[in-house]
């Protein structure tokens, strides 16, 4: 069983796949990195100064200050701001994602395969490509 397993986690798949999710993680990070420090403090700031990490509404009636006052009380509450850059790093995640797919794609985009034969234009028969003359009813290319 433990030589199975070592096979398994030495695959190329499971090795790519743990590549993959270690990638991931530390773009998902500069992504969010990307819209709370260079993304957001430009839209809050043309909102009118609005700081989206700390928009909230507090759910047991009272007025904190910020985010870290309510956390510290312990209060429950309603954090739009943060789901607002979570949305919005998830947004541009996706974006850049799927312009590395497509990118990737566009450079492994297979050549379709030259065709071996042709049909003729009187008969209608297939026949190979390299043909000069048509087998069935002696057409000539």
């Amino acid at each position: 069983m433990l030589k199975e397993f070592k096979n398994f986690l030495l695959k190329g798949n499971a090795v790519d796949m743990a590549v993959g999710f270690m990638f991931g993680a530390a773009f998902a990070s500069i992504v969010k990195s990307l819209v709370d420090n260079i993304i957001m403090p430009p839209i809050g700031m043309l909102m009118g100064g609005v700081d989206f990490s700390n928009s909230f509404i507090a759910l047991d009636g009272k007025d904190y200050a910020s985010l870290a006052d309510l956390e510290a009380a312990g209060a429950p509450a309603i954090k739009y701001g943060l789901f607002i850059n979570n949305a919005l790093s998830f947004l541009i995640l996706g974006f850049v994602i799927f312009m590395m797919v497509r990118a990737i794609n566009k450079l492994q985009n297979k050549e379709e395969e030259a065709p071996t034969t042709k049909h003729c234009p009187d008969c209608a028969m297939e026949i190979p490509i390299e043909a000069k003359k048509c087998p069935y009813c002696n057409h000539n290319f």
